[in-house]
């Protein structure tokens, strides 16, 4: 196998999450910041969303999204499963993981596009630039009801560390890095990020 690496939450999550697995491989680097993955080069023969992460599988074949490679993963990688071992696990970390996409790592990335990252996208794709922070404050309001349920939890789904987990901290910690992450009113979000940091693949 062989993942198209880049700078940026979404491989970085990818990365972590092969860390928590034990599964490493060769990586190309594509520098996005240049535009080398809107090119078509790697739009025709990677991805032809012009996106990264990509991972070419063991059969040859290119997949793309995030949780679609985390998934393909878990079930190629050796260890316990990060998604679950019964129905209901599995069912209960797609929620979460769901729910954390759809709240908290979209509005944060249309945030960033919109705003501090809007001279690398507006040539790019349709930008925004008045939503920015509208969709910064969506981002923060689903951190704020994300804590309320985080109380008591060692992690999203209770006391196992999962896919849900993985995408929010990629998302979480980059959205610090331009003062859109969890605030000092989030205490259990807080926590819960200190106890991620210190985990090794944190730093995948």
């Amino acid at each position: 196998m062989k993942l198209y690496n880049s700078v940026g939450p979404n491989p970085h999550m990818v990365r972590m999450f092969m860390a928590e697995k034990g599964i490493e491989m060769d990586m190309v680097d594509v520098d996005i910041r240049g535009g080398e993955n809107r090119q078509p080069e790697y739009v025709n023969n990677v991805n032809a969303s012009g996106q990264c992460p990509a991972l070419v599988m063991e059969n040859g074949d290119i997949l793309a999204e995030i949780t679609a490679i985390c998934e393909y993963l878990d079930e190629k990688g050796d260890g316990p499963s990060l998604i679950g071992d019964t129905p209901e696990e599995r069912a209960e970390t797609r929620m979460w993981t769901r729910r954390i996409d759809l709240g908290i790592c979209e509005p944060l990335g249309a945030a960033f596009r919109f705003g501090p990252g809007l001279k690398m996208f507006q040539s790019r794709m349709h930008t925004i630039p008045s939503a920015a922070g509208d969709f910064a404050e969506i981002a923060q309001k689903k951190m704020t009801w994300l804590d309320e349920q985080m109380a008591g939890r060692d992690f999203v789904c209770g006391d196992r560390l999962t896919m849900a987990d993985i995408l929010l901290f990629a998302f979480l910690s980059f959205g610090a890095s331009f003062k859109q992450g969890p605030t000092e009113e989030h205490k259990n979000l807080t926590a819960w990020m200190e106890r991620m940091k210190a985990r090794p693949s944190a730093d995948a």
